[in-house]
């Protein structure tokens, strides 16, 4: 682990090197409590990101209809809906980073196993979590407000009118490797090695890049960028526009996540290079 050592007034970082990779199958980590404790934590956290995002959303189609004597430009506005997904991100990836990592995303989780963060059994019970968690908080958020959740949508993603497949799905993309890229950056134990002198809080930049990626495409697809949150909306909502169009909220993330991967590790971090290089000594030798 690098520590700072101060050199004529400058702060310096020792030579950093890099955790070994997850395995892909860690039988240890199943006798462990610690194991289960972020599988909870990560059911917990999704749940509670479900039914404060969804019950915004829900509140502010019934504030702006009209037709219920709701006022055009009343409630917290695609703004404020935007500020709600970021703000629990951050608060949510603060509380539970120390235990489960935070990811609370199906994308995020597969973007870690792809990189060898976690290993496979933690990143799909990891998934099973949020995803039940999700159909939890949406399913809580129906019990209190029924009427309201089904005239007003659920808060189920869905492809607006007007928007072709392929637009959905760009969007989809490309707000997802906006959020994996940066829980990648924020997270790096390299740079935190590096800049450890430099206070660096995680959370914020994850759910600021949660609240920009909504900001742009709440008006193409309704913003998924988190295959959980649009599958517990759906499974509760259950009608089907949501489910006709579930497929873009799982392909779109995963692909965007993969992307973000591959860029961080093998061309920011240029593992691909570190590993041809250890090849090549290896074939020396």
């Amino acid at each position: 682990m690098a520590k700072d050592i101060e050199v004529g007034g400058e702060f310096q970082a020792k030579d950093y090197h890099d955790p070994p990779p997850a395995p892909l199958v860690d039988p240890e980590e199943l006798t462990k409590w610690s194991f289960y404790r972020a599988i909870i934590a990560e059911f917990i956290a999704t749940l509670l990101f479900l039914y404060i995002t969804v019950l915004t959303v829900i509140g502010y189609s019934s504030q702006t209809d009209t037709a219920k004597g709701g006022e055009q430009c009343g409630g917290v506005g695609i703004l404020g809906i935007a500020w709600a997904f970021g703000g629990m991100i951050f608060i949510l990836v603060y509380c539970t980073a120390g235990i489960s990592g935070g990811h609370i995303n199906p994308a995020v989780t597969f973007g870690l196993f792809l990189a060898r963060k976690v290993s496979l059994v933690r990143a799909i019970l990891y998934m099973a979590a949020q995803c039940l968690g999700a159909i939890c908080g949406c399913g809580l958020v129906k019990a209190f407000q029924k009427s309201y959740f089904q005239q007003y949508g659920g808060g189920a993603n869905k492809l607006a009118d007007g928007y072709s497949t392929g637009t959905g799905l760009a969007a989809e993309i490309i707000g997802t490797f906006v959020l994996v890229y940066t829980v990648f950056s924020a997270t790096d134990p390299k740079r935190n090695a590096r800049d450890s002198h430099v206070p660096v809080l995680a959370p914020l930049p994850i759910g600021f890049a949660v609240f920009m990626v909504h900001l742009a495409t709440i008006p193409i697809t309704g913003t998924g960028i988190n295959p959980a949150r649009s599958f517990g909306a759906a499974v509760i909502y259950n009608q089907d526009k949501p489910w006709d169009d579930q497929w873009i909220f799982w392909v779109g993330p995963f692909i965007g996540a993969a992307i973000a991967a591959i860029y961080h590790q093998f061309i920011l971090r240029a593992s691909a290079v570190k590993a041809l290089g250890s090849f090549r000594s290896s074939s020396v030798i």
